[in-house]
């Protein structure tokens, strides 16, 4: 059960009732989680921020639609630097 943040506020009911009894005080409390509604009435209108919906994928017809860039930078030579050994040396 969720307990702190803005959705407690939104998505729990929570009621405490204390009784005085001879020995003491007997303390009762109930927190009960409501599920969203959409139409509002028995419930919140949104879902709880952590619910995930899954689309199906998109048609492969708009996938090929993508257009092909081309680069901005044309490609460029590198040459690397090597160093000469003296392979003579005593």
């Amino acid at each position: 059960m969720i307990s702190s943040g803005y959705p407690v506020k939104k998505y729990i009911d929570s009621a405490v009732r204390h009784v005085l009894l001879r020995h003491g005080v007997l303390g009762i409390k109930v927190k009960i989680m409501l599920d969203w509604d959409p139409k509002g009435k028995q419930g919140p209108m949104t879902p709880l921020p952590d619910l995930v919906t899954i689309h199906p994928p998109k048609d492969e017809e708009e996938s090929k639609e993508k257009k092909e860039y081309e680069a901005v930078v044309p490609p460029t030579k590198f040459i690397l630097p090597f160093m000469f050994f003296n392979t003579n040396i005593h």
